[in-house]
């Protein structure tokens, strides 16, 4: 919506004239469903107070997780809620926060969820169901809940998740987003848009089907939160067992695409992308055919993105397929002044860009309709 309003309005003041500047050819745009626009954020985290001298990463653009310094042993801590899924939400928060903790080299150990339910529809075969289900993946990661808060909330139509996970890491072993170094190799593990796909099929199968993908392949995506899988706790304790790993990354909202972004941003550098080289699961395609999206946008846990000194990419590939872990090279990391360059079939096109994921598109969608 634009405010409008006389751009200045001349006060009189003891006999000075000043000069007020109201508001005047702004446009107040409410942001899309998703992360803020980078820029927004940058300027907000820039405003935080930063008095402990032990945070060693604190909060900034690209980075999963904050690093508290307690001597020999890092604290690592994250928070991060589940929105759009409502099906497996306790499992869900539990993995996607650990995740993050995997991502800077360190073992997750504690979780604090916070769980808002909805006004009109909880009922106590809804809260056992989620708390079967953060035990569940608890028990599976050997992470112990350590508190939490559990409300009814007014004016929610599902439940919402918020989890905050701690974990702990030697100080030698401590691995950022903002690690990548020109001339690392750019690799993701198993495919993209995992978790995406996944609610895709949970939330939208009927949908899908009606639209164009066939009910076996939709039937096989459901599973896609377990198998192949959106943990990469994983692959990332191997990748920083292996050595020659100087970052690693969990995408999320915006896709592999936005990832990628986030990565050159914390670590200063650009990207070199053949975007054919990123795999692609057939169920993705079909999905993201069926609703028109860009699977390069599509809300990614499931995928380690990390970058690996090019004398120790062999290895590391080699200790994925030991341990039945998909690898692919998917670019190299350059210097900051290349910037970011994506090509297809040897092609140079423009570096993919989502201001929102594009999961949000098929739920905005059904929202606009309904109302």
């Amino acid at each position: 919506m634009l405010y409008s309003s006389p751009s200045e309005k001349s006060l009189q003041t003891n006999g000075v004239f000043s000069t007020v500047t109201t508001i005047s050819q702004t446009c107040l745009k409410s942001f899309p469903v998703g992360k803020l626009p980078q820029g927004s954020l940058d300027a907000l985290l820039r405003q935080l107070p930063q008095v402990d001298p032990r945070v060693l990463v604190g909060p900034r653009t690209g980075e999963d997780a904050a690093v508290i310094d307690f001597g020999d042993t890092l604290l690592v801590a994250k928070a991060d809620p589940i929105t759009f899924a409502t099906e497996d939400i306790g499992w869900y928060a539990v993995n996607v926060n650990a995740n993050d903790i995997a991502t800077m080299g360190a073992t997750p150990r504690w979780f604090l969820p916070v769980l808002l339910l909805p006004q009109h529809s909880t009922n106590q075969e809804l809260v056992e169901s989620i708390f079967h289900q953060v035990r569940e993946a608890c028990e599976q990661l050997g992470i112990s809940v350590v508190g939490g808060h559990t409300e009814i909330t007014y004016g929610l139509d599902r439940p919402i998740l918020s989890g905050q996970m701690l974990g702990e890491v030697r100080r030698e072993r401590l691995i950022t987003t903002g690690g990548a170094k020109p001339g690392d190799n750019l690799i993701i593990t198993k495919g993209i848009a995992i978790e995406g796909t996944a609610v895709l099929a949970i939330e939208k199968g009927k949908d899908a089907v009606r639209k164009s993908a066939s009910e076996d392949l939709v039937n096989d995506a459901k599973i896609f939160l377990r198998n192949p899988g959106i943990s990469v706790v994983r692959e990332a304790q191997l990748a920083s067992g292996a050595g020659g790993v100087h970052s690693m990354h969990d995408p999320t909202e915006g896709g592999i695409a936005t990832g990628l972004r986030e990565v050159a941003a914390a670590a200063e550098v650009g990207l070199n992308i053949e975007g054919d080289a990123i795999p692609v699961f057939r169920e993705t395609q079909a999905l993201c055919r069926a609703f028109g999206l860009n699977p390069f946008g599509l809300l990614a846990s499931g995928c380690l993105v990390l970058t690996c000194a090019n004398e120790a990419t062999d290895g590391l590939l080699r200790a994925f397929r030991e341990a039945g872990v998909q690898g692919s090279i998917v670019g190299k990391v350059t210097d900051r002044s290349e910037g970011l360059v994506w090509k297809i079939a040897g092609v140079t096109r423009p570096f993919p860009e989502f201001p929102a994921d594009e999961l949000a598109k098929v739920f905005i969608e059904d929202d606009t309709v309904d109302g």
